[in-house]
């Protein structure tokens, strides 16, 4: 539960990224339009959440890598 609310922090900060909870499974929306990619964990797999944190923070999900040129 802990590292849930850790990933909702980190999606909090960002414009580009959407937290969905929805029936046992947290999805996060990444990006815009037919660029948007979508990656879904159950709320309690911390390994997987875990994964989602490190590449939003730091890997390919990341803002430096992440395309900014469609308009919001």
């Amino acid at each position: 539960m802990k590292l849930l609310g850790n990933l909702a922090i980190v999606c909090a900060l960002r414009a580009n990224v959407l937290l969905q909870i929805l029936d046992g499974k947290a999805t996060v929306h990444v990006g815009a339009g037919s660029d948007r990619r979508s990656f879904t964990a159950d709320w309690d797999d911390d390994g997987k959440i875990s994964e989602l944190i490190h590449e939003l923070n730091f890997g390919a999900l990341s803002e430096k890598e992440v395309n900014y040129d469609t308009k919001y």
